[in-house]
């Protein structure tokens, strides 16, 4: 039982499937540009019904908590990229150039939803509150991410974002987005009864761009170029990355006299960055860049921040267990 909690789950498993049937059998030509038109709709389809799905009362029901809002998105926005910026010195050493720009796209993503609201709940935190900013989080995202890519890419030495590229983005994302927030008053109830069936289109479109990512990347010789000894760096800097934003997250949040539940929904919507956003927004803003090295991070990074904080979320739920159990004895 106890290493059943460190297992990958099974969309963990079908990413790496996808990831070796792509360095075994890579797609091109023809097949290549249908693969790509296919990724395209199914990106687009995955924000029309993430913008159903979103829950227009729980936002309004949790915008009154300001405070905690603006502590995770300046987390998120704000210290993830600082973060980045300021340790390229001493962990850009431990990977490659092109990796550690996919460190830093990672430092502008957003926060996950599902998994910050799932793990906030299991660890009995602000649950309507989680829901609130995780789903700003994803929404500002569409906006912040490629305003904080076109910085840092300049201040890693690459040509900055183009307007083509924040097009595409609104394009792609913000108007399919928008429109599922349209359709919500018609399919909004359809939607919310099938989110299990629909979590599938997640998954499904995170595959089909991870397939055509890593098949470019394999046809541009990807893992001659990439060493063992590079992704154990790789794997040190994600860890690195997440141990700093779940430190600073849970003890920032004391020191600015949060409740404990409040602390909870910090930690957990702070220190998560998106595997659904950002895999998409990779294909759009970095369309001249070796893509598989871009979203690697990115993977890596979605396993390290489930399987620990799926741990941190059940000592969070122990710990009022544990304490009454200490004032009980203490009688």
């Amino acid at each position: 039982m106890f290493l059943r909690r460190f297992l990958p789950d099974r969309f963990t498993c079908a990413l790496i499937a996808t990831v070796a049937l792509a360095s075994v059998l890579p797609c091109r030509g023809a097949t290549a540009s249908a693969f790509n038109v296919l990724t395209d709709l199914a990106i687009a389809l995955l924000f029309f019904l993430h913008g159903a799905k979103l829950s227009r009362e729980a936002v309004v029901a949790g915008m009154t908590h300001w405070r905690l809002h603006l502590t995770v998105l300046a987390s998120t926005f704000v210290m993830f990229p600082l973060l980045g910026v300021l340790l390229r010195p001493l962990l850009s050493p431990l990977v490659t150039p092109d990796l550690y720009l996919g460190v830093l796209f990672l430092c502008t993503l957003p926060s996950t939803v599902q998994s910050s609201i799932a793990f906030t709940s299991m660890a009995r935190g602000n649950i309507p509150a989680a829901i609130c900013a995780a789903s700003a989080s994803s929404l500002l995202g569409i906006f912040i991410t490629p305003l904080l890519v076109g910085v840092l890419l300049e201040s890693h030495g690459q040509a900055g974002m183009s307007w083509d590229a924040v097009g595409a983005i609104v394009l792609q994302l913000l108007v399919p987005f928008m429109s599922g927030q349209v359709a919500q008053r018609w399919i909004g109830r359809w939607v919310d009864r099938r989110r299990a069936m629909l979590s599938y289109v997640d998954q499904g479109s995170i595959l089909l761009v991870v397939y055509t990512a890593f098949s470019a990347a394999v046809l541009q010789g990807l893992w001659k170029q990439m060493p063992l000894p590079v992704l154990g760096g790789l794997l040190v800097v994600n860890a690195v990355l997440l141990a700093i934003a779940l430190l600073a997250t849970r003890y920032g949040a004391r020191l600015l006299g949060f409740r404990r539940a409040d602390e909870i929904t910090i930690v957990f919507c702070g220190s998560k960055k998106s595997l659904a956003s950002g895999v998409p927004m990779a294909k759009v803003l970095f369309a001249g860049h070796p893509l598989g090295a871009i979203v690697l991070p990115i993977m890596l990074f979605h396993q390290i921040q489930l399987m620990t904080c799926a741990v941190l979320a059940r000592k969070y739920a122990a710990k009022p267990v544990e304490m009454k159990a200490i004032a009980e004895a203490r009688r």
